[in-house]
């Protein structure tokens, strides 16, 4: 059984960041990190041209229930927040996510609102130390309308990044800053993800990508169809927001139906859906690392909910202050966050009750 240990509400400083630019409806401007000892979590998010760290303390606590079963998140305390001076960006920033290179450390990308994305190696502790960072630009050197633009590291090798950006319906895959292929998807991409397969050498060149009413899946290893080898359409008139992956490979996909459908990555047919798990559009998921019966909901009216996919039933959720600005689960923990236009950040840690 899923409980939450503890709860966590902190405002981002205003004298750092008074007023966080406007999102898009599946924001992804935030990414999480939580330290070794578990006693704080470190949470990246995106505001303007800039990006930030925030620290926030991690002390388990009594979670209270309030009205509709929700969770009422207890105020934390900032440890310590900056600027993080390593992405120069010329416009808005779109999207962050991090990786865990053991060999390196904690890795942070930054792509912007035209492609241009910025990879850089973190020092964990709470100094911002230069140390390897690398630009890649799109192939037309973001020419054209900026549009939301979702970013992504392999699971296996974090040098490997794929780069959707939505107005021009393409994936770009780079390693490092050297460009390898680009995709060209139907429709105008909205999430992303590497799908760990469970078949062959266990790789990650498989990519999902959600695109309007579609699930699209493709194989970097394959030139036939751009690389495209399946499709999916779901309800008509109701786009995909958000796709996310599990460690056996399962896929999951939700939008505006208010649906999550789990799809087997072997056969891609789907093999569970949930219907209505959430009250209005789904913008956000991720699969439990603890149990992948489990999956994590984030959805346009500030709700964050865990359930499980095969019972269809809902365990836990808790509400934010307002927008989603991002959202996001830490890679191994089930520790997850998100961050409101009101600046605060809510910080859940999930553990299984014995």
């Amino acid at each position: 059984m899923m409980k939450v240990r503890s709860l966590r509400r902190a405002l981002v400083p205003p004298s750092l960041l008074p007023n966080p630019s406007p999102a898009s409806l599946q924001s992804t401007r935030l990414s999480l990190h939580v330290n070794e000892e578990g006693s704080s979590s470190s949470v990246f998010v995106a505001s303007g041209c800039h990006a930030y760290k925030v620290e926030v303390a991690m002390e388990d606590c009594p979670v209270e229930e309030g009205k509709d079963s929700l969770l009422i998140p207890i105020p934390a305390k900032i440890m310590n927040s900056s600027r993080v001076r390593r992405c120069p960006h010329r416009s808005e920033v779109q999207s962050l996510a991090l990786a865990d290179a053991c060999d390196m450390g904690l890795v942070l990308g930054t792509v912007d609102s035209y492609g241009h994305a910025i990879v850089s190696v973190l020092d964990t502790g709470s100094q911002d130390i230069e140390r390897l960072t690398y630009s890649a630009l799109p192939l037309d050197c973001g020419v054209g309308e900026g549009s939301w633009a979702g970013l992504c590291f392999s699971p296996n090798q974090w040098s490997t990044v794929a780069v959707a950006r939505s107005f021009c319906k393409s994936i770009d895959i780079y390693d490092q800053e050297i460009h390898l292929r680009s995709l060209h998807t139907l429709w105008n991409p909205a999430s992303i993800c590497f799908v760990q397969t469970v078949i062959g050498d266990g790789g990650s060149s498989i990519i999902a990508i959600a695109e309007g009413c579609q699930l699209s899946i493709w194989d970097l290893r394959v030139k036939q169809n751009g690389g495209c080898i399946q499709r999916i359409t779901g309800t008509l008139g109701s786009p995909f927001h958000a796709v996310c992956s599990s460690a056996d490979g399962s896929v999951a996909v939700g939008g505006a139906d208010r649906s999550v459908t789990i799809f087997d990555c072997r056969r891609w047919s789907a093999f569970s859906r949930w219907v209505n798990c959430s009250k209005y559009e789904i913008t956000g998921l991720a699969f439990s690392s603890l149990d992948a019966d489990h999956i994590y909901i984030q959805s346009v009216d500030y709700e964050v909910s865990c359930g499980n996919w095969k019972k269809n039933n809902k365990v836990f959720s808790f509400r934010g202050d307002s927008n989603w600005l991002g959202f996001s689960k830490h890679s191994t923990t089930d520790t997850i966050a998100g961050w409101c236009d009101s600046g605060n950040i809510f910080v859940a840690d999930v553990g299984v009750q014995q």
